[in-house]
């Protein structure tokens, strides 16, 4: 299922439209939350389904992870109860990661043949191919799935970081061979080579030669400065096809998500605004702000006063500190649905300055406002 952007209108390399699936379409710039074991932490699929930016921006693609899914419930049970959509109850799209980040953190025996590790649930071993991968993500059954790479870890000496490329170049020619669910699943090929520009240019064009029907950079935002990730980002982007989406996978800081979509990026994913949210951490037009702080703990204030969402047109500060500080599970749910809320609106305010071609002025306020963070004073 090749999937193509329709861009309805550009500022410089950013754009904005939509992307057609055999489910629909999906509207881009996007941010997909992230449901690791098919949820979303704190919050049920409805209240994800009901969570919006003032503008209509709301989660149209969810991502779930392959690792966690294979080892729990089992690829076989998601399948039989009806694949990802009837499993979770999520109505909108959804996204599949290979398991590979996952995997590549416990250390694996990496070879070509695939990546062997042990489970983190109970030590069983298991072998992981860009083959079973491809198979296991289509029994879960999302629109679109990934294939499977090497993610050297950053910093790493070049001999490492080539050999990451040319193993995942390997490996995605075997995913393509192996994708047979391709009239309602899209396959999308995966760009590595860590900050180095070259071989960041090499990986992206032995990608595009395997013809996926999207693309995606891997590798970024996992502890290198934005100064090293950005130039790497270009360069990758310089090969990769106008007319596919294109994916920054694992990036969720609003100066990363502006300055990416500034350099034609479509699609972001990051745990990070619920992360944040389970402890204590807001996201606000201001930066960040500790909800646990003790200023707080009288305050009648809403979060953000700019902000519609459910959290901050009903509870105060003080409130939101009083679940957060007796861990109240209530409080990790409201503060969850802030940061979501908030995030749709960034990306509803990308949209807008795309389109009204005031992006860079867009790009100033998130710097202003996120480089430093905000805590509340």
């Amino acid at each position: 299922m090749r999937l193509e952007v329709d861009i309805d209108a550009q500022c410089g390399l950013a754009r904005t439209g939509k992307v057609a699936t055999a489910r629909g379409s999906f509207e881009v710039p996007c941010f997909m939350p992230v449901g690791t074991r098919g949820s979303i932490r704190a919050l049920g699929t409805h209240q994800l389904e009901e969570l919006s930016s003032p503008g209509g921006v709301r989660a149209e693609v969810m991502l779930c992870n392959t690792y966690h899914l294979m080892l729990r419930p089992g690829a076989g049970v998601v399948e039989s109860l009806g694949g990802l959509h009837a499993f979770t109850g999520f109505g909108g799209h959804m996204l599949t990661d290979s398991g590979g980040y996952q995997v590549f953190s416990l250390d694996p025996e990496v070879t070509d043949r695939g990546a062997e590790f042990r489970s983190t649930y109970d030590g069983s071993r298991h072998l992981l191919t860009p083959e079973s991968a491809v198979r296991t993500q289509e029994m879960l059954g999302a629109d679109m799935q990934m294939v499977l790479d090497v993610c050297a870890p950053l910093p790493s000496p070049r001999p490492l970081l080539v050999e990451a490329v040319e193993r995942t170049a390997l490996w995605a020619r075997r995913a393509r061979e192996a994708h047979e669910r391709t009239a309602d699943q899209a396959l999308l090929g995966i760009v590595q080579g860590g900050t180095d520009a070259e071989l960041r240019r090499r990986s992206a064009g032995w990608t595009v030669e395997l013809d996926f029907d999207g693309y995606a950079i891997g590798g970024l935002s996992v502890g290198e400065p934005r100064s090293e990730m950005l130039p790497a980002l270009e360069a990758a982007l310089e090969v990769l096809p106008e007319s596919q989406p294109r994916y920054l996978m694992g990036v969720g800081d609003p100066i990363s998500i502006v300055e990416a979509v500034a350099r034609g990026v479509d699609m972001f994913d990051c745990v990070l605004p619920t992360r944040l949210a389970r402890h204590g951490t807001l996201l606000t037009d201001r930066g960040r702000l500790n909800i646990k702080r003790a200023e707080f703990a009288s305050s009648e204030e809403p979060v953000d006063p700019g902000c519609g969402c459910a959290t901050c047109s009903r509870y105060s500060r003080g409130y939101l500190r009083h679940l957060m500080r007796v861990r109240e599970p209530a409080g990790a749910i409201l503060c969850t649905i802030h940061n979501l809320t908030w995030m749709f609106a960034l990306v509803e305010a990308t949209r807008s300055a795309i389109r009204d071609g005031s992006l860079d002025a867009l790009r100033r306020r998130v710097a202003e406002a996120h480089g430093d963070g905000f805590d509340g004073e």
